[in-house]
């Protein structure tokens, strides 16, 4: 065994979690080695989720536009799909990014180390090397930030290329004609989405009775609405029990809950049923870091694990899989290591499906609150009262509030329309500042934008709307 490297904290991970907490302490002052097994920083999220998925789907948006214009007596011809160039320009939008964060380590005077690591003991690391070799390292603390990966079904053909998993869905190597989407959660509503609007004849299978599984059906609902214009069919209750490559596609067999069953071929399967955390292969049984019956790593409100010499981050320490969650959780990491005083305690983290209505949420649902047995106010405001909704032909969306009864305290935001992405963190801010119903009713908003559906949907909680009339109670 050659002299081991030293370094203050060793960062096991570079996506948005992992270079988020090794760039905030190397701001803090500590000497920081960041290890990956990609060419720079960004992770999953950057190379191979969150990003290139948002570039497809503004081009899915792009298409929908044009056929869409004829409503105001824009028509446009039929449009040409380069599947080439589409390819190269998302490319484009990764390398960019990720070229602007390897440029970041370097001004941080990060050492970036291109391998793969596992523990030979808490404070040492071994480091496959990705041109080869290996090297020891030694720390005075880690983070585990190694993210997640695509779960599988047992009985998928992974050696099929009509088989496809998030990642290979990305790639956008083929338009099938017919493809299978094998659950109707974010990532399946999204890449089915974004093949609809290149001419796949799509079909989703969800085995919930809704869309989104987990998010409140008044929102799921709009969004359904528009879905069931976009795909070829949407299968709820329904499962997938056995498929096989037959050489001419993909022979499936669906079952729905009710016992019957019907068979089909697909041009090309999409299994999108979740994801599972990286904590194999990092040999924590050398440590005392503890992992539950999921294979996620259990933490502390520090992110600190079992092992005090280890903490870790993002979707390795469970739901919700979200870069922006795992982003915070690294930066409260590094300021816990650096001798600060941090905890992880947010009052709301927003998720978003970045569908066409988009559908976002934060803080307490109406979901939760029911199972929960939480009394909450509801107040909801329909997009067709919108102003700025109508000018784009939008009026698809619904915004609601959440709030204490008595105080008007906001506990929870849920928004479906265009935008809703963008417009979320309203309600998030509002949440974690304590704000009450009153207080969003009395900040003035510009009209006419769809920021305003906030406001007018607090003015609900007081029985009255400017927009909506709502007979005054008894």
């Amino acid at each position: 065994m050659s002299e081991p490297k030293k370094t203050q904290l060793a960062v096991i991970g570079a996506g948005p979690g992992g270079y988020a907490a090794a760039f905030h302490a190397a701001d803090l002052g500590l000497k920081v080695t960041l290890i990956d097994l990609d060419a720079n920083p960004g992770g999953v999220c950057l190379y191979r989720g969150c990003i290139p998925s948002k570039a497809l789907l503004h081009c899915a948006k792009v298409l929908t536009d044009a056929r869409e214009a004829k409503h105001w007596g824009i028509y446009f011809n039929e449009p040409t799909i380069d599947l080439f160039k589409m390819r190269a320009s998302k490319d484009e939008v990764v390398a960019h990014m990720t070229g602007g964060l390897g440029q970041l380590v370097r001004a941080r005077k990060i050492d970036f180390i291109r391998g793969r690591a596992s523990f030979e003991e808490s404070n040492t690391l071994r480091i496959t090397k990705e041109e080869g070799g290996e090297e020891y390292l030694t720390c005075e603390h880690a983070i585990l930030a190694a993210g997640s990966r695509p779960a599988t079904l047992p009985q998928v053909l992974t050696e099929s290329p009509r088989i496809m998993n998030s990642t290979a869905a990305l790639q956008i190597e083929s338009i099938p004609k017919t493809l299978l989407v094998v659950g109707g959660g974010y990532i399946g509503l999204e890449l089915g989405s974004v093949y609809a609007a290149l001419g796949s004849k799509v079909t989703v299978v969800e085995l919930a009775p809704q869309l989104l599984p987990g998010a409140d059906a008044d929102l799921v609902e709009v969004l359904a609405k528009r879905m069931q214009s976009i795909f070829h069919e949407i299968l709820l209750q329904t499962r997938m029990t056995t498929l096989e490559d037959d050489g001419e596609g993909v022979k499936v067999v669906l079952e729905s809950t009710d016992g019957s069953k019907r068979i089909e071929r697909f041009d090309k399967v999409l299994v999108s049923i979740g994801r599972k955390p990286n904590s194999s292969g990092l040999n924590l049984h050398a440590t005392k870091v503890q992992v539950d019956e999921k294979g996620f790593v259990k933490v502390d409100e520090q992110r600190r694990t079992d092992d005090s010499f280890i903490f870790a981050i993002g979707d390795i320490v469970g739901e919700p899989m979200l870069a922006h969650k795992a982003s915070h959780e690294g930066r409260v990491a590094a300021e816990v290591i650096a001798g600060g005083k941090a905890v992880f305690d947010p009052q709301a983290i927003p998720a978003v499906v970045f569908t066409d209505p988009e559908l976002a949420w934060t803080g307490l649902t109406e979901n939760q609150a029911r199972k929960s047995g939480i009394p909450v106010e509801v107040a909801k405001f329909p997009w067709t009262a919108s102003g700025r909704a109508s000018t784009l032909h939008r009026t698809d969306g619904l915004t609601k509030i959440l709030s204490e009864p008595g105080t008007g305290r906001i506990l929870g935001v849920g928004i479906v329309g265009a935008g809703a992405g963008e417009l979320i963190a309203q309600g998030t801010l509002a949440i974690e500042m304590g704000a009450t119903a009153e207080d969003v009713q009395l900040t003035i908003h510009p009209h006419p934008t769809l920021s305003e559906t906030v406001m007018e949907t607090a003015e609900l909680i007081f029985g009255h709307g400017t927009h909506v009339f709502k007979p005054t109670k008894k």
